[in-house]
């Protein structure tokens, strides 16, 4: 069979050719770690391939969602805990105006040093989020939250709570509405509240009291009404009514008055001590939501009251217990606030180990489609250039025969 010069060019040229392309590519494959060069070597192993680095993506932004979430929620968390840390400050104050061996200046000079801790509470429920906004203004970020007034604080964001995804089903608060954490706080047992009444002349203190039945007691308002005969010795009675309806409606009258025995209507419990004078009165009605600044602004007044004589001390007294009643429950709510702060940056730990481990599943997944298998690679590498050159010298020999060279 004779072949061309042209034929013979040809031939080899086209298989070198082939050759040096197989070899670039596996060149290629060992460059960049991957099986796959193109959509066209596996086009199932590719689309998968897509797929999985997308998903690699979206749960590396998750990643990075949840350490932003972290860091709000960690100046959340410390915020809060300056915040209980004031009020249990601010309570043992209003504990030691209740010394009996206390002077009106020395009063005085704890209310003016309550003052200042109300500036510092109102401080904190304005702490800045570091990035041009605020903490606890909910979605208004960049209101302050809260403008000093003559009764505590107005609130000036919004009940909103700005979340973030932090997994593909879970979303994070990172923050707390002010209203949640600094307003709405419940006044008297977080039940019912008893207060004493402003015009009262007698030496009685009323206690918090409970409820002792649930089914009983509903959103009745009552009103206690103490009088005293002008016998010898005087006889003090106590009527009940309701004061919801209109006109108030008697509960019960003429009931005896013994200092310290618990007096129980509507589901609830409490008593009185002391020596009420004729005409004083008691409130007894359901909580209601109050501001915290609101409750230190009361302190700082009732610690301001003329504490002198009988009915001043037991004004006194009605009012620091009502003011630690209602900054108990401000303090239970920060308290309550910040377990929950807690409970997400837990979950936000947690659903970092399971972000790491899927990770490690994407990149296996993405390794068994696309990667490489070096020392196969490097063995294909190794043949395929000494069977390139092996062409190459063939080529030369052959390029080489003629019969010119034996004329």
């Amino acid at each position: 069979m004779r072949i061309s010069t042209a034929n013979l060019y040809a031939n080899s040229t086209s298989q070198i050719n082939t050759l040096q392309g197989a070899l670039a590519r596996t060149q290629m494959q060992l460059s960049t770690d991957r099986r796959l060069l193109t959509a066209a070597d596996d086009p199932v192993a590719s689309a998968r391939a897509l797929e999985v680095s997308q998903s690699q993506e979206i749960n590396a932004q998750f990643a990075t969602n949840r350490n932003s979430a972290k860091s709000s929620l960690a100046q959340v968390e410390s915020t809060l805990q300056n915040t209980g840390d004031l009020l249990q400050d601010i309570q043992t104050l209003a504990v030691t105006g209740g010394n009996a061996s206390m002077v009106q200046s020395d009063r005085e000079k704890l209310a003016t040093e309550l003052e200042g801790r109300l500036a510092d509470l109102l401080g904190i429920a304005n702490t800045a989020d570091g990035s041009g906004g605020y903490l606890f203004s909910g979605y208004m970020t960049t209101t302050q939250p809260f403008t000093s007034t003559p009764t505590g604080a107005a609130y000036q964001g919004d009940q909103g709570v700005r979340q973030l995804q932090v997994s593909d089903s879970r979303k994070l608060p990172l923050s707390a509405s002010g209203s949640a954490i600094f307003e709405a706080i419940p006044t008297g047992n977080g039940t019912f509240q008893t207060q004493a009444g402003s015009a009262n002349k007698g030496a009685a203190l009323i206690s918090s009291g409970s409820v002792v039945d649930r089914q009983a007691f509903n959103s009745t308002k009552y009103g206690i009404e103490f009088a005293v005969s002008t016998d010898t010795p005087p006889v003090t009675t106590y009527s009940v009514y309701n004061t919801s309806s209109n006109p108030k409606a008697v509960v019960s009258s003429g009931n005896a008055y013994e200092a310290g025995k618990q007096i129980t209507f509507g589901g609830m419990a409490f008593d009185i001590k002391g020596a009420p004078a004729n005409g004083d009165t008691f409130s007894v009605e359901p909580s209601q939501k109050q501001s915290v600044f609101t409750t230190v602004t009361d302190l700082i007044a009732t610690l301001r009251l003329p504490g002198e004589g009988s009915a001043g001390k037991a004004a006194l007294s009605n009012g620091l217990n009502t003011a630690l009643d209602n900054l108990k429950n401000a303090h239970d709510n920060v308290l309550t606030v910040q377990s929950s702060v807690g409970a997400h940056m837990k979950e936000l730990d947690y659903l970092d180990s399971t972000g790491d481990d899927l990770d490690i599943q994407y990149a296996a997944t993405l390794d068994d489609l696309v990667g490489l298998d070096t020392v196969k690679a490097i063995s294909d590498f190794s043949q395929q250039q000494m069977t390139l050159q092996a062409a190459q010298m063939s080529f030369k020999t052959m390029s080489g025969l003629s019969l010119f060279n034996y004329l």
